[in-house]
């Protein structure tokens, strides 16, 4: 079983080959994300790490646009977030997380955020890294995107949420098991 899932999160060489110049492509034309870091040392990391070209992939193929938004030095790793102008398509209409899924008697969304991630292998963005990601553009400016809760509020039945109006940042607060169309979650993930 578990050589299946390990055969199951891993791209064939031309998907690989076939993300890596989408990724490289967006790179180039953002520089401003990613200033003093080399498209070259990126890619060799990378290739090095193939489940994680994995995640990068449904980063992707949900709408989000993944890209390069920072460094490490002291780990050496890469941060790759989800650079979408909205909230990623292909994660809308979804609650925040299972227990809020699971708590909803009728009209239950297809999925929660916090489940796509884990099936993704990335994590959500916390409200700190939504706000770092606002300095290098604007953000869901017609959409939202649900950030990691603090335990506090969703031990209360509560969850939260950013987007940018008005040229601000917002966080807002919303019933857990609440969706809508226009909200969905931004990713992180470390190379």
């Amino acid at each position: 079983m578990s050589n299946m899932n390990s055969n199951k999160k891993k791209l064939s060489a031309e998907q690989q080959e076939e993300l890596l110049k989408t990724l490289q492509t967006r790179f180039e034309k953002n520089l401003k994300r990613h200033k003093n870091i080399e498209w070259a040392k990126v890619h060799e990391k990378l290739t090095k790490h193939p489940a994680k070209l994995w995640s990068l992939n449904e980063m992707e193929s949900t709408g989000g646009e993944p890209d390069v938004v920072g460094y490490d030095k002291k780990t050496g790793e890469y941060f790759f977030y989800d650079c979408s102008a909205e909230s990623p398509k292909g994660r809308r209409s979804i609650c925040y997380d299972h227990e809020a899924l699971e708590a909803r008697k009728e009209h239950k969304p297809e999925d929660s955020a916090i489940n796509m991630a884990d099936a993704m292998g990335i994590d959500i963005l916390t409200e700190e890294q939504y706000r770092e990601l606002q300095q290098l553009g604007e953000f869901d400016t017609k959409t939202s995107s649900w950030v990691k809760t603090p335990a506090d509020i969703r031990k209360l039945g509560g969850a939260v949420f950013c987007d940018r109006r008005y040229n601000t940042v917002f966080l807002y607060h919303n019933g857990a098991e609440s969706y809508y169309a226009a909200r969905g979650f931004r990713g992180s993930l470390k190379v």
